[in-house]
């Protein structure tokens, strides 16, 4: 389930196939599996995206989700095995792909920590067409959180995957991200709009 850059299929396709993302700093590695996600469906969860931290990839602050938090996040799921979803969680905790999760605590419980770093947490928060729908994302929630603004690179790619995912136009995905903590104070929904065109 995916409800920051991978709202965009090319950016997810850097994950599963390996390359740089348009605008990104960092060349992923791809998973062991390379096939294409079989099936993306838009939708959404309640919770909020945040920004927080610093992106190695696109400098300034990352996107997590917190589901504790009164709100709508839009989302995107993909249908994707068991070994790409770990391949994929891996890449997003710096770590090499390669090894399967251990999935059984997040689908029992809903939740699983696999450390305190940045998406080491995995979140099962639905099931679609008999599918469960996981995500992960940072320990804390935006409570916790070290809130940082994120790059005007990253908002471009987060822009084209709602646009892409729900058909958002610029200035309704403008007044979305530039509302979210940690985006909010520095960044304004017009200049947001400007960097969609």
């Amino acid at each position: 389930m995916a409800y920051g850059s991978n709202l965009h299929a090319a950016r997810l396709a850097c994950y599963l196939h390996g390359g740089r993302p348009n605008g990104g700093a960092h060349t992923y590695p791809g998973c062991r599996n390379r096939s294409p996600a079989r099936r993306a469906v838009a939708t959404s969860l309640p919770g909020t995206l945040y920004f927080a931290g610093r992106s190695l990839t696109w400098g300034g602050g990352s996107a997590f989700y917190d589901p504790s938090v009164p709100g709508g996040a839009p989302c995107r799921a993909y249908l994707l095995t068991g070994g790409q979803f770990s391949d994929i969680a891996a890449q997003e905790m710096r770590r090499s792909p390669g090894a399967d999760l251990d999935l059984t605590r997040v689908l029992a419980e809903g939740r699983a920590e696999l450390g305190p770093g940045r998406y080491e947490t995995l979140l099962h928060v639905g099931e679609l067409d008999g599918h469960p729908l996981l995500t992960f994302t940072a320990p804390g929630g935006v409570a916790g959180a070290a809130l940082n603004a994120p790059s005007a690179a990253y908002l471009r790619t987060l822009g084209a995957g709602l646009a892409e995912s729900h058909a958002w136009g610029p200035w309704r995905t403008a007044g979305y991200l530039a509302t979210r903590p940690g985006a909010d104070g520095h960044w304004t929904p017009r200049a947001v709009a400007a960097l969609l065109g």
